[in-house]
């Protein structure tokens, strides 16, 4: 038996319940792996809530690191007492122990934390998709990044710089601002107080900016799409703040012949190899200093329904880890 959050009915942080399971032993091509940190992130209420819907009853989480128990018989490249990471589904990771496919499973390298690791996974990767794959950021590009305090904003400012790009950055408030500079922010804009379409063409003098990063959704998709330059892309990744609504694609046109993709990690993580290729980037990037994976929450997994109500309250900023 080990411990896990389960989902029997959608609902709020209260509809995830701390249960007793059984952990089978891996089938061929399965691993068992040990949590030692797993991680939060905004997906996670997305299937709390039924947003994403999920069969039920079903677990909860992504993102994780820990070490491998036992492999199954196809197994090859990952053996007993491997530190590795993940983040992918099926949802799980809220338990102290879990089986999951070992294809979906990297080792983590020397000189990144477990903890790091499970505070990177999933954000990380993103970020890498984002910047590298999506729209590839680079050396005089001036981007715009919704929610840069957020945990793929503290990544994503950090790396689009050192690519030699200017961040823009929107935040909620000047305490927030404050750590979206220091993460490589060169512009901050308090999206509660100030315009930010008059402030990114402020920033650009009137050109407005090749690409648009928003996880925030429908309190700025609109408005994101008038920071465009023509032939601009717009990325739309998440939806904190609610679904956008439908779109008349004529408005893409009308605003400059725009580009607008909703992209996915799992898409673009899918083939192994591009799995692989990704998390070696991202481990790159944090051993060579280019980017600080920040944990500035930690919960006891046990609290992770006060790690949602936290998060889904904008109270975290960066990443946040739970400890199983």
């Amino acid at each position: 038996m080990v411990k896990a959050f389960r989902i029997h009915k959608p609902g709020g942080p209260e509809a995830m319940q701390w249960e007793d399971i059984d952990l089978p032993a891996p089938g061929p091509s399965q691993a068992r792996v040990r949590h030692t940190a797993v991680g939060l992130n905004y997906i996670d209420t997305y299937h709390r809530s039924g947003l994403y819907p999920l069969p039920l009853p079903a677990g909860i989480g992504m993102e994780g690191a820990g070490i491998v128990e036992a492999v199954g018989s196809d197994v090859k490249d990952l053996v007993e007492g491997d530190r590795v990471a993940y983040a992918a589904g099926p949802p799980g990771s809220y338990s102290e122990a879990r089986i999951i496919a070992a294809d979906r499973l990297v080792k983590i390298p020397e000189g990144v934390s477990d903890q790091q690791a499970a505070a990177m996974m999933l954000k990380g990767m993103t970020t890498q998709y984002l910047i590298r794959r999506t729209y590839k950021v680079k050396a005089g590009d001036t981007i715009l990044m919704h929610a840069a305090a957020g945990g793929v904003g503290l990544i994503l400012c950090q790396w689009a710089a050192a690519l030699g790009a200017t961040v823009i950055g929107t935040v909620g408030d000047e305490e927030k601002a404050t750590l979206a500079k220091a993460h490589g922010c060169h512009h901050t804009i308090l999206y509660k107080q100030e315009d930010f379409v008059a402030k990114v063409k402020e920033i650009t003098d009137g050109k407005g900016v090749p690409v648009v990063y928003d996880g925030v959704g429908k309190d700025t998709f609109m408005k994101s799409l008038d920071c465009l330059q023509p032939l601009g892309l717009m990325v739309a990744f998440g939806q904190s703040s609610g679904n956008v609504p439908p779109l008349d694609l004529g408005v893409l046109s009308a605003k400059g012949s725009l580009f607008l993709t909703r992209p996915t990690l799992m898409t673009y993580t899918a083939k192994r190899d591009d799995l692989v290729a990704t998390t070696n980037d991202l481990f790159d990037a944090v051993k060579t200093g280019k980017v600080t994976i920040d944990i500035n929450q930690t919960y006891a997994l046990k609290d992770a329904v006060k790690a949602h109500q936290d998060l889904e309250g904008r109270k975290t900023t960066g990443s946040t880890v739970m400890q199983p």
